[in-house]
Parts: structure tokens; C-alpha cells; sequence
């Protein structure tokens, strides 16, 4: 029966993806860039524009871990993306909640623990 289908049209032909695919990352190699990202775009109200380093951390990470083929970024849309501090360590996605440095400003408020907790 072809259900909605013309009925000489009994072949279905499967493309793969025009990328191929690639593995999931199960042990969280590219998690920390992952949430970079994600805390970018939920700061700057879904607008990915402002958030392509975060994108090219994260996919580079995935290109080092073998998560997917290693390709250039211009190929990607993001040759354009320079890293403004390369030699920042891994754990610059992370920001600090307080600026201040006086002990007396990291009290444990409602808000200030509600904010800790989202990041």
C-alpha cells in the first residue's frame, strides 16, 4: 500500500547528512563549552551573533577530541572569530558573580545564591 504516495513510487532513497555524523558526547569532554555557549545565548536573549567564540571554543573542543572531523573554521562561518585571549586557560567561561573583593560582600543573600545556582 503507498499511504498518500503515488503507487509506482515504492523506493525510498536515504541521503546521509551532507556533514555526516558524528558521536554524541557521552563523557562530557566539551561540556564546560557546551554551557559556555549556552550561558552566552541565554545572556545576550538567543542572539548567537554575539556568542560565535563560545561556538568555535566548542566546536574546536569537539575537533580535539575526535567528537567530529577536523575541518577549517571558514568552512564553518566562523574564519572571521579571532580569540581575543589565547593563552586564557580552559576555565575562562566561568565568571564570577561579585566583583568586589571585600569578604563583607559575599554574604549569602536569597539573590545572590539564586544567581550562583543558574550559572
Amino acid at each position: 500500500m503507498s499511504f498518500g504516495r503515488p503507487g509506482f513510487a515504492d523506493t525510498f532513497k536515504v541521503s546521509p547528512p551532507q556533514r555526516g555524523s558524528f558521536p554524541l558526547d557521552h563523557d562530557g569532554e566539551c561540556k564546560e563549552f557546551m554551557l559556555s555557549y549556552l550561558k552566552c545565548l541565554k545572556l545576550h536573549s538567543n542572539d548567537n551573533g554575539k556568542c560565535r567564540l563560545q561556538s568555535k571554543k566548542y566546536l574546536e573542543c569537539r575537533m580535539d577530541n575526535g567528537l567530529m572531523t577536523r575541518d577549517d573554521f571558514s568552512n564553518l562561518g566562523l574564519g572571521d572569530v579571532d580569540n581575543p585571549n589565547p593563552t586564557a586557560p580552559k576555565a575562562e567561561a566561568t565568571t564570577s558573580i561579585s566583583s568586589s573583593s571585600s569578604p563583607s560582600s559575599h554574604q549569602n543573600t536569597p539573590s545572590s545564591s539564586t544567581q550562583q545556582e543558574r550559572i
